[in-house]
């Protein structure tokens, strides 16, 4: 498979290895691999990066390099390092700071075995006892004319260009978003298309989730409900949404919270509707409404939801326990048209607002300063 990076690869191979780096590609799983990870670089800030893998292999193959094991040899007799200490170094790196254990633990081995089933070796190794951790330095030896190349600082130098281009590539989003709301009074058409360009399904799942808050933020936000504790002290109150966690994150957690209603929202990029009851048994039943990235019909994704309920449970009141705890679903065709309501009451330039705001957060992205 060759996309734009690949050209970036292949000179990075070429001036460590000259006329031996095509075979060294080739007889390279673990360069084949990043060559597959790589894709989205050139693809632009709204593509989805791939950070989890390539940086789990990243701080494992510094950490080779660091201690010299890639020139005078001896890795075999290394004690592993420490999951706390690669831990750190992994957020520490562009992009990296909300980045979970996954990708070190299983999640890295699971993918590569996925691409390359028949290759003996697995990229980390890891005794889970001790907390200590190893890149299989078997991928970093290829032999090429009796020969043995090491490709290490190769996959360091890889990574490293992969990260300035998204680095790139966030940075100019940023810029398009501000000047976009700098203008956004004179050229309301240039922004409105912008942001309805953020909600399709293959834009990165934190976009997404930051775009799709931003808008059904402002969507309820002029809505009211009135409470209170007996009928001489009803308050009015407007609807707020709340975000309560980190993008895509795996965490467990839910990710909107509407104030005073107390509605949950999920955000999903999956149409697998397993991950559905898992949300739904994970705050045992309560009702979630769903914002799935996806155009499929919400009709059509209600009958695929019940159809797996069925499939999976067969019991009716099950079934129905599952279905009544999904409050309503949100797929993109209608995140546009209550982003089209928003614009009517006058909001698009708090949208913008909100997705700058949302997106420096989410990214470490300070006050006039680039990404580091």
């Amino acid at each position: 498979m060759k996309h734009d990076f690949t050209k970036v690869i292949e000179k990075t191979l070429q001036n460590n290895f000259g006329e031996n780096s095509e075979e060294i590609y080739q007889k390279s799983e673990l360069l084949q691999y990043l060559n597959i990870k790589t894709k989205s670089a050139n693809e632009g800030s709204k593509a989805r990066g791939s950070f989890g893998n390539l940086y789990a292999s990243y701080v494992l193959i510094a950490d080779y390099i660091a201690l010299n094991f890639d020139t005078q040899g001896g890795y075999h007799d290394y004690e592993g390092a420490k999951f706390s200490s690669l831990f750190q170094r992994q957020r520490a790196l562009p992009f990296g700071a909300k980045l979970q254990n996954h990708a070190l633990n299983h999640r890295m081995n699971q993918e590569f075995r996925k691409y390359f089933p028949t290759c003996e070796y697995v990229p980390i190794i890891r005794d889970s006892e001790s907390s200590r951790y190893w890149i299989n330095e078997n991928l970093l030896k290829i032999k090429v004319n009796k020969l043995e190349h090491n490709v290490a600082h190769s996959v360091i130098q890889i990574i490293d260009s992969y990260i300035e281009t998204k680095k790139g590539a966030f940075n100019r989003f940023i810029k398009t978003i501000e000047e976009l709301k700098n203008i956004s009074d004179k050229k309301p058409k240039m922004a409105y298309a912008f942001i309805t360009g953020l909600l399709a399904p293959n834009i990165d799942a934190r976009i997404f989730e930051i775009v799709s808050y931003a808008i059904l933020k402002y969507f309820y936000h002029d809505q009211v409900v009135y409470f209170g504790f007996d009928l001489d002290n009803i308050e009015k109150h407007n609807l707020k949404l709340y975000k309560t966690g980190r993008t895509n994150a795996n965490d467990g957690g839910i990710d909107f919270v509407m104030k005073p209603l107390g509605r949950f929202f999920q955000v999903t990029e999956t149409t697998d509707v397993r991950k559905y009851f898992l949300d739904i048994d994970k705050v045992q039943r309560f009702p979630i409404s769903f914002v799935i990235k996806s155009d499929i019909i919400v009709e059509e994704l209600k009958e695929k939801i019940r159809g797996k309920a069925e499939e999976q449970y067969g019991v009716k009141a099950i079934v129905n326990k599952y279905m009544d705890a999904i409050e309503e679903l949100f797929n993109i065709p209608k995140i546009r048209e209550n982003f089209e309501k928003a614009v009517e009451l006058g909001y698009q330039k708090a949208i913008l607002d909100e997705i700058i705001l949302q997106s420096k957060l989410e990214f470490n992205y300070e006050d006039d300063v680039l990404i580091e």
